[in-house]
């Protein structure tokens, strides 16, 4: 059974930091990618990390604040989230497929999702 978790959420305060994991069970994954889902908003793409010679991708929202990174030996893809915002405040879920995408609809399985809220 394939699974994503991911874990890691909280509460932080503006311009504090967070680490999010996702672990995957069951398959390795080329692409995993975060994204993330406020109130009433449409789910966005925050970051995604793919292949062998793992190559990165950002939105220009969180370009230069978070770092998208992988641990092959846990099957685990970490975002470290710094320089927190407000408007960062979501659902993060990570999503896995084969190749790299910025649309949802793009990735065929998913986690559950974390609350990450950032309070000003």
């Amino acid at each position: 059974q394939v699974q994503l978790v991911e874990s890691g959420g909280g509460l932080v305060q503006a311009g504090g930091s967070l680490r999010v994991s996702c672990a995957a069970s069951g398959r390795t994954f080329n692409t995993v990618a975060w994204f993330r889902q406020a109130p009433g908003k449409e789910r966005e793409f925050v970051a995604a990390i793919s292949g062998r010679v793992t190559s990165t991708y950002y939105a220009d929202s969180v370009k230069g604040r978070f770092a998208i990174s992988r641990d092959n030996a846990k099957n685990t893809v970490y975002l470290q989230m710094n320089s927190l915002k407000p408007e960062d405040t979501a659902v993060y879920y990570c999503a896995a497929d084969l190749g790299v995408s910025r649309l949802p609809r793009s990735y065929a399985y998913w986690g559950q999702g974390t609350q990450v809220t950032v309070s000003s």
